[in-house]
C-alpha cells in the first residue's frame, strides 16, 4: 500500500478548484493527471523584470515593472486603428501603452482614466515616445496579484494559460508533504542540496541547477534501488543450476569460427548457468556482432540438462526470423523447436502448448506470448529476450512464475548502451559486450547525398540490381500532420516501379503480420530485388544478398537508429554501401551527425553522441511506450549522477540497515513516489 503521506500528490487533477472538464483535457494532453505530474511540469524557461520608480531610455529592450497614472485614451475606433493610452510616471515621463486588434474595450476597462495601476513588459521605443505593446500585466496597486521580478513560463497546450499553469502549480505545491530524507547524509551535504519539498518549491519560483541536480538523483537513486531489491527477489528464489554435456554443442556445424568476445561471452553465460542464483546479464553487441550464436549457446545448454529453453523477440518479424536461422543452425539435432506469436491460433497453438507442458517441445521462440498465464512449460530453464529495451523491467520478473524454480535470463541488445545508460536501464544485471565482428564481415562504407541528386542515385540503384544483388529504400520519418510515413513510402514505392517494374516491394508497419511476412519472404527469396520501407526494418531483417541500404531525408532520423539501419546490409561476403540521403537545407547539427555515421561504425561511439543529442528515452526505445524511467534526469545529469546513485543505493541495502533503518523507511517512500512499481513489487511480496 502507498504510504499515507503520499496520497495528495495522487490526487486526480480534477479535484483541484476551477479544474472542469474543459481545463482537464489540456492538461491530459501535457500528460498532467494528477497533482504529482504538475509539480513535477517545471517551467521551461523564464521572465526576469526590473523594477524601476521611472521611465528611463536606457532601460529600452528591458522587461520593467513600473507604476502609472493613466491619462488619456486615443483611437481604437476601428479593428485597424490601435488603441493608444497614455500615461506618466511619478515624475511626468510619457509612455505609450498601445493595444492592436480587438483588446480596445478590455484595454480602456483595464486603464481608466485618472486611476493608478502596476503595469509591466517590455520598453521600446516608438519615434521619440517610449512604448509598451500589450503590456503582460496590469493590476490595481492594491492587487495580490502583483509581477513578480521572475515569472515562470511553462509548456502549455492549446486551452492553457502560462497564468492558469502558474496557478495550478501553486495550489498542487500546497499539497507537498516534508517527507524523510533518503538521500545519504554525507552526499546530501557535500553537494548543497535542499531537501526533496523545498527543491520541488524551489524550480517552481526561480530557476536552481542544485535544486534540478537533487530532483534527477532522486530518480536515478530509486531507479538503482528498485533494481537491487529485483536483483536481490530473484537471487533469493533458486534456478536449476544447468551444467550442460556438450552433446548438443558438439554437434553444431557453426558457419565460421567463434571470435574472442565471443568465446569470453559463452563462459561468462557457463559460469552463470552452473550456480543455483539465477543468471541475469545483459549482452551488449554492435550489429553484426554475433548475439545470435552467443544465445544459441545458451539454449543449448538449457537442452542438454534435460530442460527447455525459450527466446522471446519484439516483433513478429524477428521472432520468425529467430526461428528460421535457428532451424537452420541445428538442422539434423535431435531438438524439437516451436514458435508461438499471436498469429500461430487453433490446433496449431493447442499442439504447441501441449509440447511445452508435456517437455517434447525443447526450444521455443516467440514474441511475448509467450510469456501469457496460458503457456506453462514442464521445466523452462533458459530464457533470452532479444532487444529488451522495447519491454521494461516489469517483464524481468514475469519470469519468475515459468518453470521449477527462476529461469536463467540472458537479455540480447543491438542498441549499443553508453556505460552510463546502461547502468541506469540495466542497473541489476552482468553484461558481457561483443565488440569484435565474425570474420567475413566488413564494415559498411557510407556516403552522404543531397536529394537534389536523387536521379544518380536511381541510376546507381539500377545498376546495383543489374549486376544481381538487391536493396533496401528507407523512406523517411514524416513530420508534417497532413502527411505519414506511410504515404511517403507508398509514393516512393510507385515512382521506383516506373523504373524498376516488380521488382519493387513495399512493407510498412500497419501491414497484417501474414502479409507483412510474405513480403519479407520474397524479397529473403530473392523473388523481389528492391525492397522500399519504413522504420519497420529497423530490427530483425538478414538478407545476406542485400548489399545497398538507401535512407532518404537522413538527416531527420536519430544517430542509433541510422546504425540500427545501415546494419541490415554488410550481412553477406559482399562490400556494402549505406547511402544517407539529405535534404537540400539541413542545419549544422543535422550536418554533424551525418558526417558522424560517415566517418565511423563504431556503435558504441555513437550511442554517446546520441545520448547528448536524444536523451535516454528515446534511446532505450521507451518514450512512446510510457515506460521512460526519467522526468527530470537529463543525459549529462545521468552521465554525472548515475555512479554515485548505484553506490548511495548499495550501501543504503548493504550497511545502512537496510529498508528497516531510518533512511530505507524514507527510501521506501521514495519507490512509491517515483513509482518504481517493479521495486515496489518486491517490498510487498517481502
Amino acid at each position: 500500500m502507498r504510504p499515507d503521506i503520499l496520497n495528495p500528490l495522487f490526487t486526480d487533477i480534477r479535484a483541484l478548484k476551477g479544474v472542469g472538464p474543459g481545463l482537464a483535457k489540456p492538461l491530459e494532453r501535457l500528460g498532467l493527471e494528477r497533482v504529482k505530474d504538475v509539480l513535477y511540469h517545471f517551467p521551461n524557461s523564464w521572465t526576469y523584470r526590473k523594477s524601476v520608480s521611472c521611465l528611463d531610455a536606457a532601460d529600452v529592450g528591458q522587461n520593467i515593472i513600473l507604476t502609472v497614472t493613466v491619462m488619456d485614451h486615443r483611437g481604437g475606433n476601428s479593428p485597424r486603428a490601435p488603441l493608444r493610452i497614455f500615461a506618466a510616471d511619478a515624475e511626468r515621463n510619457y509612455i505609450t501603452l498601445t493595444f492592436f486588434g480587438r483588446n480596445g474595450g478590455w484595454a480602456r476597462k483595464q486603464l481608466p482614466v485618472g486611476e493608478k495601476r502596476i503595469i509591466s513588459g517590455k520598453l521600446d521605443h516608438y519615434g521619440d515616445e517610449l512604448q509598451m505593446v500589450h503590456p503582460d500585466h496590469i493590476v490595481p496597486l492594491d492587487s495580490d496579484s502583483s509581477p513578480g521580478l521572475a515569472e515562470p513560463i511553462y509548456p502549455l497546450s492549446d486551452g492553457l494559460t502560462n497564468k492558469r499553469m502558474g496557478q495550478l502549480a501553486a495550489t498542487s505545491l500546497q499539497a507537498v508533504p516534508d517527507l524523510a530524507e533518503w538521500i545519504e547524509p554525507t552526499l546530501l551535504s557535500s553537494r548543497g542540496w535542499s531537501s526533496w519539498s523545498k527543491s520541488i518549491n524551489l524550480l517552481h519560483n526561480k530557476d536552481d541547477q542544485d535544486a534540478r541536480d537533487r530532483l534527477a538523483y532522486d530518480e536515478l537513486f530509486s531507479n538503482q534501488l528498485a533494481m537491487r531489491l529485483i536483483r536481490a527477489a530473484m537471487d533469493k528464489r533458486a534456478a536449476v543450476p544447468i551444467c550442460g554435456d556438450g552433446s548438443l554443442v558438439s554437434k553444431l556445424a557453426l558457419p565460421f569460427a567463434l571470435t574472442g568476445a565471443q568465446q569470453r561471452a559463452i563462459a561468462d553465460i557457463e559460469g552463470d548457468l552452473a550456480q543455483s542464483r539465477p543468471m541475469l546479464r545483459l549482452l551488449q553487441g554492435d550489429v553484426g556482432a554475433g548475439k545470435t550464436m552467443v544465445a544459441l549457446m545458451a539454449l543449448l545448454r538449457g537442452v542438454e540438462a534435460g530442460m527447455q529453453s525459450a527466446m522471446l523477440a519484439p516483433t513478429e518479424i524477428l521472432a520468425r526470423q529467430h526461428y528460421a536461422s535457428l532451424q537452420k543452425l541445428l538442422s539434423g539435432l535431435p531438438i524439437n523447436i516451436a514458435i508461438l506469436t499471436g498469429r500461430e491460433k487453433g490446433s496449431l497453438r493447442e499442439a504447441t502448448l501441449m509440447g511445452l507442458a508435456d517437455g517434447s517441445i525443447h526450444i521455443l521462440v516467440g514474441t511475448h506470448a509467450i510469456f501469457q498465464e496460458a503457456v506453462t512449460y514442464k521445466a523452462l530453464a533458459v530464457a533470452v529476450i532479444d532487444e529488451q529495451h522495447r519491454f521494461g523491467v516489469s517483464q524481468r520478473l514475469m519470469l519468475s512464475r515459468k518453470g521449477r524454480g527462476v529461469p536463467h535470463l540472458l537479455v540480447m541488445t543491438a542498441t549499443p548502451i553508453p556505460r552510463s545508460l546502461a547502468l541506469a536501464a540495466y542497473g541489476e544485471m552482468d553484461s558481457s559486450i561483443l565488440d569484435e565482428l565474425p570474420p567475413g564481415r566488413t564494415p559498411v562504407e557510407t556516403r552522404v547525398m543531397s536529394q537534389d541528386r536523387l536521379s544518380e542515385l536511381v541510376d546507381g540503384v539500377a545498376r546495383h540490381l543489374a549486376a544481381g544483388k538487391q536493396a533496401f529504400w528507407v523512406c523517411p520519418l514524416v513530420e508534417e500532420s497532413d502527411k505519414s510515413d506511410l504515404a511517403a513510402a507508398e509514393q516512393r514505392a510507385e515512382q521506383l516501379r516506373l523504373r524498376f517494374g516488380d521488382q519493387v516491394a513495399l512493407v510498412h508497419g500497419r501491414m497484417r503480420g501474414p502479409e507483412k511476412d510474405a513480403v519479407m519472404e520474397r524479397f529473403v527469396a530473392g523473388e523481389t530485388r528492391l525492397l522500399v520501407a519504413t522504420t519497420v526494418i529497423e530490427v530483425g531483417v538478414d538478407v545476406p544478398n542485400a548489399s545497398l541500404m538507401v535512407i532518404e531525408a537522413a538527416d531527420r532520423f536519430g544517430l542509433a537508429q541510422l546504425h540500427q539501419l545501415r546494419g541490415r546490409v554488410g550481412r553477406g561476403s559482399e562490400k556494402s554501401v549505406c547511402i544517407l540521403v539529405r535534404s537540400t537545407q539541413i542545419g549544422e547539427t543535422a550536418r554533424a551527425r551525418l558526417a558522424l555515421v560517415r566517418e565511423t561504425n563504431d556503435g558504441f561511439r555513437i550511442a554517446e553522441e546520441d545520448l547528448k543529442l536524444r536523451g535516454a528515452g528515446e534511446l532505450l526505445g521507451t518514450r512512446q511506450s510510457g515506460e521512460n524511467p526519467f522526468r527530470v534526469a537529463t543525459p549529462e545529469q545521468v552521465r554525472a549522477l548515475i555512479g554515485v546513485a548505484a553506490d548511495d543505493a548499495r550501501l543504503l541495502l548493504d550497511r545502512d540497515g537496510g529498508l528497516d533503518g531510518a533512511r530505507g523507511q524514507a527510501a521506501r517512500v521514495a519507490l512509491y513516489l517515483f513509482e518504481r512499481d517493479a521495486g515496489v513489487a518486491t517490498l510487498r511480496g517481502g
